[in-house]
């Protein structure tokens, strides 16, 4: 299977660590801040996917155009 585990359980560590500083952040009065982190957390999650969804079309396109 060419699935690739390590990448689920990084996006998951990465969503630990934003609730986290997400919730220090704003029990010590950083709303903004937190704020912040969380959407930096999410944009750096999209990333992820979107470099695993490339990889998947390209996969894709070399499967139905015969190509490695």
């Amino acid at each position: 299977m060419g699935f690739e585990v390590n990448i689920v359980f990084q996006i998951a560590g990465l969503g630990i660590v934003v609730a986290m500083l997400h919730t220090v952040l704003k029990m010590i009065g950083k709303e903004d801040y937190a704020h912040w982190v969380t959407l930096l957390g999410f944009i750096f999650a999209l990333l992820l996917v979107v470099s695993m969804l490339d990889d998947l079309f390209q996969k894709v396109k070399g499967v139905f155009w015969f190509q490695n």
